[in-house]
């Protein structure tokens, strides 16, 4: 049974951005143990529009020793602060969620609290004005802090992070082979055995990663795994996107901007813009949407718009037998937090933590499904909650979004929020504190209480406190150049094809 041997040899079906990360992570970290192919076809067309990441990712290009300079300068990259949110309270209202954390904790308390209660001695200064990241995002400038104090991300080019990582892989020892797989060969144990190409030829693994996007072709149409279907909670089903010139400067943060029936994304990089309509078609034709997002970009357009049908969930297991899936294959939440590509090194980073080594166990099965459930019932819990926590009633959409039940756990952490000003956040969480409070906040829910440490600082004493953090974010602020100054420094593109 292949369950009871050693995995030596790893296939990789389906490339893009999924697929490539892994041949490179597996082919760099456990080159010397394994070997790694990576099955590609060049007729299948990668959904490639995951343009934007969070801090992260920049972890998994330390693993990988990626030179930040020639990444950026490969991916026509930019960089991102975090996201403005643009009529998702109420239409004319917008807020962030920036990376990094607020002002100043303490052990007892996160500085919200202080916060809340400078609100009371008349200090009326928006959360945002404690935040380095969002007065940089408001002030478009960026620069590497010391000691990596100043929170970041990238906005890439998916198409060429995908070129960029398989050169990593293959100068590490992935091997690729092209052609499409036909048929799925199991063992008597239903353990995946072998691919079969179109040209006939059969490919043996021993531990299999499914790339293959929405398809599942090995997780869901060989090993029937099943899937968890969220789309009662994330109703939007539908994107279309669009790549169009610059017009302007790229700025430092992704721009999510609500719609009536869904929110339009903008994601400038050094050469160009990403553009895309998230919707649920059962609110508007893929026609109406197609032409609202058209109304509502600048620039000469690119490419052509592109329709990209999903259905929220995932996977029942995403290591089931002896096949791991990753990206789209493993299952799908939606694009409002760019979580995607964070998703995928996490499944990278636990397989190769829990790496079956000398045969594939139950143990690291169990363990790695649970890890990845938790995470990404967290994360699904924080997109619900930028779609159910909302003042607009203007459309039907947004009507059903406000009036939804939600689950339990969003529930539990809106109720504490709002009755004592605290967030706790768990193991395997990627969104912590400052993120649950920037967006709660931003979406109109106000604690009734703040955490009595705060009445222990004499009020001069909070005032200046206050005032002193806005005058170092400040000051901070000035020195710091423009986001497109220091990417003509740091890793200007020169090739624009």
């Amino acid at each position: 049974m292949i369950g009871d041997r050693a995995v030596r040899n790893v296939v990789i079906v389906g490339g893009g951005t999924a697929g490539w990360m892994a041949a490179a992570s597996l082919a760099k970290i456990l080159g010397k143990s394994i070997s790694v192919t990576l099955i590609e076809s060049d007729e299948i067309v990668t959904v490639g529009v995951g343009e934007a990441t969070v801090p992260p990712l920049i972890q998994l290009h330390c693993y990988l020793e990626i030179n930040e300079q020639e990444f950026l300068a490969f991916v026509k990259g930019s960089i991102k602060l975090g996201i403005s949110f643009e009529n998702w309270k109420n239409i004319n209202e917008n807020y962030g969620h920036m990376f990094g954390k607020p002002g100043k904790s303490t052990w007892a308390a996160d500085f919200q609290h202080f916060w809340l209660r400078g609100k009371e001695l008349g200090v009326h200064n928006p959360l945002s004005d404690y935040s380095l990241e969002s007065k940089a995002a408001q002030h478009n400038k960026f620069i590497h802090m010391p000691n990596a104090s100043l929170n970041y991300a990238y906005h890439l080019d998916a198409g060429f992070y995908a070129k960029f990582l398989r050169n990593i892989a293959e100068k590490a020892g992935a091997s690729r082979i092209e052609g499409t797989v036909v048929n799925v060969a199991l063992d008597e144990d239903d353990y995946i055995k072998s691919i079969e190409l179109a040209s006939g030829q059969i490919v043996e693994g021993d531990l299999f990663i499914d790339c293959s996007g929405f398809r599942g072709l090995l997780i869901e149409q060989a090993l029937h795994t099943g899937y968890e279907d969220w789309s009662h909670w994330l109703p939007c089903d539908t994107a279309v996107a669009v790549q169009t010139e610059s017009v302007r400067d790229p700025v430092p943060y992704t721009r999510a901007i609500a719609h009536p029936a869904g929110w339009q994304w903008q994601i400038p990089l050094q050469h160009r813009v990403g553009n895309g309509l998230v919707y649920c078609s059962r609110y508007i034709s893929d026609d109406d949407a197609k032409k609202l997002l058209l109304e509502n970009i600048d620039g000469r357009l690119i490419t052509e718009p592109k329709i990209i049908k999903y259905r929220t969930g995932q996977r029942l297991k995403h290591w089931n037998k002896n096949c791991v899936a990753l990206g789209l294959a493993s299952g799908f939440i939606e694009p409002l937090e760019s979580t995607s590509i964070h998703l995928i090194f996490r499944g990278i980073l636990r397989l190769i933590q829990m790496f079956p080594s000398a045969g594939i166990r139950a143990c690291d099965v169990d363990e790695y499904n649970e890890q990845m459930k938790v995470e990404i019932l967290n994360v699904r819990d924080f997109i619900i909650l930028h779609y159910h926590l909302t003042n607009r009633t203007d459309s039907p959409f947004w009507q059903y979004c406000k009036n939804m039940e939600i689950p339990e756990s969003l529930e539990q952490r809106m109720r504490m929020f709002r009755e004592t000003g605290k967030v706790f956040v768990k193991s395997y969480e990627l969104f912590f504190e400052s993120s649950w409070i920037q967006v709660m906040l931003g979406q109109g829910l106000i604690p009734e209480n703040y955490h009595p440490v705060a009445n222990e600082m004499p009020a001069d004493d909070l005032v200046k406190f206050l005032a002193d953090i806005r005058a170092q974010v400040n000051q901070t602020l000035q020195k710091m150049p423009t986001h497109k100054d220091y990417l003509d420094f740091y890793c200007k593109a020169t090739d624009w094809n």
